[in-house]
C-alpha cells in the first residue's frame, strides 16, 4: 500500500489528468533530492490553461501550500507542497527546462 505523500501525489496528477494537463509524469526523487519526495511536471496549452491547473491544485491542496513561484504569463509556474512539488510548463518551456533529463535517476512513477 502506498503511503500518504505517494497517494497525495497521485491525486494531484489525477487532477491535473482530468484539468486536461498533458504529458504528465511524476518523478521519486526519494533520496536524490532534499527538496521533496516527488516532482510532478505537467505541461498546460496556454498561460490561461497553466494558470488555471495552478488553481485547481491549489484550490484542493491549498492547505499544504508552502511556496508558489513563476510567471502567470511566462510559461512555468511551481506549487511547492513540501514533500511534492509541482511544475506547470508551457510546451517550450518544458523542453528548455528539461526536468525529466536532469533528474534522470529519478524513478518514473506510472500514473494508472
Amino acid at each position: 500500500m502506498a503511503d500518504h505523500i505517494t497517494q497525495q501525489a497521485y491525486k494531484m496528477a489525477d487532477i491535473l489528468s482530468n484539468k486536461k494537463g498533458q504529458d504528465i509524469v511524476i518523478l521519486s526523487v526519494k533520496g536524490i533530492s532534499s527538496i521533496a519526495d516527488y516532482f510532478i511536471i505537467a505541461t498546460g496549452t496556454s498561460s490561461t490553461h497553466i494558470n488555471a491547473l495552478s488553481d485547481y491544485l491549489e484550490k484542493d491542496f491549498g492547505y499544504n501550500l508552502k511556496h508558489k513561484e513563476g510567471k502567470q504569463q511566462g510559461g512555468w509556474l511551481l506549487l511547492d507542497f513540501r514533500d511534492i512539488v509541482v511544475h506547470i510548463f508551457s510546451n517550450d518551456m518544458r523542453q528548455y527546462y528539461s526536468l525529466e533529463r536532469i533528474w534522470n535517476d529519478a524513478e518514473v512513477i506510472t500514473i494508472e
